[in-house]
């Protein structure tokens, strides 16, 4: 591992977070699940130091997007509130069984869980717009649908929610393997609220934003109240991705969810790798 000068460091970390800022927003993803992976296993910091960022990374990229999400109507506040409820109980949980865990174990299942992700986006169905043939009791009663203009197609796309209450359990693990690893939440929202609920993509892509924004803010003041959080790390990484989040939210009105995959696959698979060769000791 090259050792470099602490500014450097700072540097290169902001031009990172940027980056995925840009790709994060338009996956839908919490920062977290991308920059976890990765700067544990490209950076000489401590897994507990990376993990308590990856959570305030994810918090500020939905904070910075949500604003532009929701004038372009690509997300939705009534869909997002019921389901983030749950999986921010269950964050906390997470974390605190995540911080008794030992660093070695947790880059494993970090790996692994992140090149499983990225393997089922791969041979995953095609989802962008799933048919929904008939809104569930729960989805009924909370008034939980809507619409919103494709700037892409070009035409207004509605939308209803299945299988509400099922999905209530789903985001239960959600948040507990997100406070566990430090990913973030927008990992798994998005299949979760496209292939299971029958959501488009770019409204739950959209919507997870929000999701994350109230799931890991739980979740990361365990880390903050354990010391996880320093500014040598958080600052930089949280001002990149809240930069690359404000210009990301204009791409994605216009982006293929095609090409928006495809990148995404390839940074997961790269970070997974990384974290899961370093966590059994084979590439330190």
């Amino acid at each position: 591992m090259i050792e470099l000068s602490w500014w450097m460091y700072s540097i290169i970390l902001f031009i990172i977070s940027f980056i995925l800022g840009m790709f994060v927003v338009m996956a839908g993803v919490g920062g977290g699940v991308l920059y976890t992976p990765l700067v544990s296993g490209f950076f000489p910091f401590h897994l507990d130091f990376v993990r308590g960022t990856g959570l305030f990374v994810a918090l500020a990229g939905s904070i910075a997007a949500g604003p532009g999400l929701l004038k372009r109507g690509l997300a939705d506040l009534r869909l997002s509130m019921p389901f983030a409820l749950v999986a921010s109980v269950f964050s906390i949980i997470g974390s605190f069984i995540g911080l008794a865990l030992p660093s070695w174990l947790v880059q494993t299942l970090i790996g692994v869980t992140v090149i499983t992700l990225a393997i089922v986006m791969t041979v995953g169905k095609k989802v962008e717009f799933p048919e929904t043939k008939e809104p569930d009791r729960l989805s009924k009663t909370l008034a939980i649908y809507g619409f919103y203009y494709d700037e892409n197609l070009r035409k207004i796309v509605e939308w209803r929610v299945q299988r509400g209450a099922q999905s209530l359990l789903m985001f239960a693990v959600i948040g507990l393997i997100a406070g566990m690893f430090g990913l973030g939440a927008g990992w798994i929202n998005v299949p979760v609220l496209s292939i299971f609920m029958g959501i488009p993509l770019k409204i739950a892509a959209g919507t997870s934003k929000f999701l994350i924004s109230i799931t890991d803010s739980s979740a990361a003041w365990v880390y903050l109240n354990n010391g996880c959080v320093i500014p040598l790390i958080t600052v930089p990484s949280v001002l990149g991705v809240m930069l690359g989040s404000y210009y990301g939210v204009a791409i994605m009105a216009k982006a293929s969810p095609k090409v928006i995959r495809v990148a995404v696959v390839t940074i997961l698979l790269i970070g997974g790798i990384r974290s899961l060769l370093k966590g059994l000791g084979i590439w330190i």
